[in-house]
């Protein structure tokens, strides 16, 4: 029988809790639910408002994975959706408000990726993100060295940065900003990544050409695009061990030499937010966002 738990007065049905999604670690479901209901005080400020697009990996990551953008069926009526414009058409989207509904959504095992929009203003990006991707040899060592460049190069035109672990081979940093057309943010991110690669040719690449980027850090500017998501922080990732999309320090950044160094696994995270917090809540204060320079 599939076991039933109030959530905040909602009644949810939680299934295959001993099922295992991480063979290489043993994590099962139920793990994943307790991993996300003790990080939820710091994902759910930055799922709110959001329309979420849910990479679901039911069998783990050696199953099917698959996007789910519009509202799944079987969705409770008590979790928040919204019409969400796209190219094809209006769609409803799912938006992760609260605990139960977060709890809800993490029973379908899924990653969170959301947009640098929010829901009353779509299209106009609060927030600025870039990807850094290693082309092999390259890791996330070499992602740190692009990384604290960007931080540098932002800083100068009053823009604060922040980095998190992709929580699969990169980094990616993010900024608050104030409101602006999606289009203008992703033609700013578009023109750092090309300064950038001039600035250090022989380490970076600002175009998807997979043959340009072997040994390389593709800085990919565009997920700033209105139409595109990006893993949430703290979202677990379908690999084979429970990484996490994990805030980091920037003197982490400063000091990593080995891609370990910032590989962070579900039960890494809670001393980490005992220790530090939530590293991106600077990202939440709106007093705090940068204005995009004119280009």
């Amino acid at each position: 029988m599939t076991p039933i738990t109030e959530v905040e007065g909602r009644r949810l049905a939680l299934s295959n809790l001993e099922k295992v999604l991480y063979p290489a670690a043993g994590f099962a479901k139920g793990e994943v639910l307790h991993y996300y209901a003790t990080t939820a005080d710091v994902l759910l400020p930055h799922l709110r408002d959001r329309p979420v697009s849910f990479l679901r990996y039911p069998d783990g990551p050696d199953g099917q994975v698959f996007f789910t953008k519009n509202v799944p069926p079987g969705t409770p009526e008590w979790v928040t959706t919204a019409e969400v414009p796209r190219v094809e058409g209006p769609a409803r989207m799912v938006l992760v408000q609260d605990l139960p509904s977060l709890m809800w959504a993490a029973n379908l095992v899924t990653e969170f990726h959301t947009p640098q929009w929010l829901i009353d203003a779509p299209g106009r990006a609060d927030r600025l993100v870039f990807d850094l991707d290693p082309g092999s040899p390259a890791t996330v060592v070499e992602c740190c060295e692009v990384a604290l460049w960007l931080r540098e190069r932002l800083a100068a035109d009053g823009i604060e940065a922040y980095a998190k672990t992709s929580g699969s081979k990169g980094l990616h940093l993010a900024a608050a900003i104030r409101p602006a057309p999606s289009e203008k943010a992703t033609e700013y991110a578009k023109e750092l990544a090309v300064e950038a690669e001039k600035a250090m040719p022989r380490l970076v690449v600002h175009r998807m050409t997979k043959s340009l980027r072997p040994g390389k850090v593709f800085v990919d500017w565009s997920q700033n695009a209105a139409r595109k998501t990006t893993a949430t922080p703290y979202t677990l990732r379908a690999r084979r061990d429970p990484t996490v999309s994990a805030p980091v320090t920037w003197e982490e950044v400063q000091d990593c030499r080995s891609p370990s160094a910032l590989t962070f696994l579900a039960p890494d995270l809670a001393p980490r937010l005992q220790d530090y917090g939530d590293l991106l809540a600077p990202l939440l204060d709106t007093a705090r966002a940068g204005a995009l320079p004119d280009i």
